[in-house]
Parts: structure tokens; C-alpha cells; sequence
């Protein structure tokens, strides 16, 4: 086993099977309205970087984030496998998301997420890494099917 993490464009054609489970997983019980993934164009904007973990070449998990301003960014489309799952592999991807924010120069880090039950573990992740509840940030309003943390990274 070589898992590994690097940077990757979100249009690479081995990453259908990480896009489709992650619209799926967003649609299984958020309303439409509620919504806030990126498709895979969309991560590929400039201001977004994408990285995938990756299994002996095997793409298992992706995660991006977007600049929001020079000393805040936002997580986008954090997702592993289902069948993945259980291994440390959202850790690893959390983990790697912050540092390289970090590195990048951003002092903030936040993120949306979603209330029902999908979302019960990705919410006990970003709490044990640190994230605390915040008000709605650049772009959102409130929303009674989101809750939206941050994470001071100075």
C-alpha cells in the first residue's frame, strides 16, 4: 500500500468515479436549494487548488480549497470512498488541505457543510481537527440545512 497525496487537475478521467459519488452522497438528503458542491469544472477555476489521495495509483479521496481573499480560503468538495472509508483517509486529506493552506499564507480556513445525517461524521472530523462554528462567510446566508465552522490557522 502507497498512499499519496498530490496536487492533480479535477478534469483527470480516473476521478469520475470520486465525482459521481460525491454528487451523489450531496444529493442523497440535502434539498436542492441547500446545495453548495463544485462540479469538477468549477474546482478547476483559478484560486481553487484540488488534490486527490491515491491508493497504489488508485484514486480513493479528493478535497480542494478555494481563495476567498489574501488570508482566508474555504474546503470545497471533500470526499473518500465509501468503500475506503475507516482507514484515516479524511484525516490524511484534512490534514494535508490545512498545511498546505498554511503554507500558502492563509491565516483562516473554513468550510460548509450540510445538517443530516450524511454529514454526522464529516462534522465529528472537522471538530476533532479544530474547526469551531461560525457564522455564514463569503457568499453564504444563513441556511437552516448547512453549518458552517473555521479555523484559525496562525
Amino acid at each position: 500500500m502507497t498512499v499519496s497525496i498530490a496536487e492533480e487537475h479535477p478534469l483527470t478521467a480516473d476521478l469520475s468515479l470520486l465525482f459521481e459519488r460525491h454528487t451523489a452522497d450531496m444529493h442523497a438528503d440535502t434539498p436542492p436549494e441547500s446545495i453548495h458542491m463544485m462540479d469538477k469544472s468549477a474546482l478547476a477555476a483559478p484560486g481553487i487548488r484540488f488534490f486527490v489521495l491515491r491508493d497504489d495509483g488508485v484514486p480513493l479521496a479528493m478535497g480542494a480549497y478555494k481563495r476567498i481573499d489574501a488570508t482566508h480560503a474555504e474546503i470545497k468538495s471533500m470526499h473518500v470512498l465509501t468503500e475506503a472509508r475507516g482507514r484515516g483517509l479524511s484525516k490524511a486529506m484534512l490534514e494535508h488541505l490545512v498545511a498546505a493552506a498554511r503554507a500558502d499564507g492563509f491565516t483562516r480556513l473554513s468550510l460548509e457543510t450540510g445538517v443530516q445525517p450524511t454529514f454526522v461524521a464529516a462534522r465529528a472530523l472537522y471538530e476533532r481537527a479544530g474547526f469551531l462554528d461560525c457564522p455564514p462567510f463569503e457568499g453564504y446566508g444563513p441556511d437552516p440545512n448547512s453549518v458552517f465552522m473555521t479555523k484559525m490557522l496562525a
